[in-house]
């Protein structure tokens, strides 16, 4: 079977499958996760990399350099807040992708999509390639994609949650109208949720809490990797209807004597 490449402003990836950096018992362990991973892409704070000082230990000693770097702006709560994190990541020279997170509150981690649409506008037109983190709604995501996103990342559930897909129907939709990639980041508990974001049509799946909040963070992540293979070729295969009532697996017609 075919399938059309992971593509996000011109840049290939084959693993559909992009992890996070925070949250593990070790640096070691980090490492470990991401190679059981596959992953090609991962995700690290601005905020957790000391970027005055680059040549004490840090993070990015622990990521192989063959994975792709892509910051993202978590602890930022308004438009300007994350504007100036993804400006000061560039110039420390970690990327000119970002991606990009505004928080609108502090207890549930909802992104403020208003201001997550402002900072995206001036970001675009700053040169950087933006990946916003949002809401599952297609009307924000739609939003973003006018304003310049290079690809959109609906949440699944609140980040760290566990609770995985919380409202399917709007991940389909935001995936039938969109004309960049679709990945779902946030919520993802465990490897049925990853399978089920990309039976739903997704393009990737971010996490992060799921593969690093693990008992066994490695074993997960591998198990991850293997999800999101299943559940995008159960996509691009294309499922049974749902119906009401049985179907016979062995039906009697043609047979000899009925």
């Amino acid at each position: 079977m075919t399938d059309t490449p992971f593509v996000i402003a011109g840049r290939t990836f084959k693993s559909r499958l992009i992890v996070g950096t925070g949250k593990y018992s070790s640096h070691a362990v980090m490492a470990q996760a991401h190679a059981a991973s596959g992953a090609e892409m991962v995700t690290v704070a601005v905020r957790r990399v000391n970027i005055s000082d680059r040549s004490k230990e840090s993070l990015l000693d622990y990521i192989d350099e063959r994975i792709f770097l892509l910051p993202n702006t978590a602890g930022c709560y308004t438009a300007d807040d994350a504007i100036r994190t993804a400006r000061l990541g560039r110039e420390a020279g970690l990327s000119d992708w970002v991606k990009l997170e505004v928080i609108g509150d502090e207890r549930t981690l909802f992104p403020d999509n208003e201001a997550l649409i402002e900072a995206t506008r001036v970001l675009v037109k700053d040169g950087f390639i933006v990946l916003p983190y949002t809401n599952d709604d297609p009307i924000a995501c739609r939003k973003l994609e006018d304003a310049g996103a290079s690809a959109v990342m609906p949440l699944g559930a609140p980040i760290g949650s566990g609770l995985g897909i919380q409202n399917a129907n709007n991940i389909r939709i935001i995936r039938e109208f969109s004309k960049v990639p679709v990945i779902v980041d946030a919520g993802v508990g465990t490897a049925s949720d990853a399978a089920l974001a990309m039976e739903l049509g997704a393009d990737g799946v971010l996490m992060n809490t799921a593969i690093a909040g693990a008992e066994q963070p490695v074993a997960m992540a591998e198990a991850m990797k293997h999800a999101v293979i299943a559940g995008r070729l159960a996509y691009l295969s294309g499922r049974i209807p749902k119906k009401m009532y049985a179907t016979a697996s062995s039906p009697l017609q043609g047979v000899v004597g009925t």
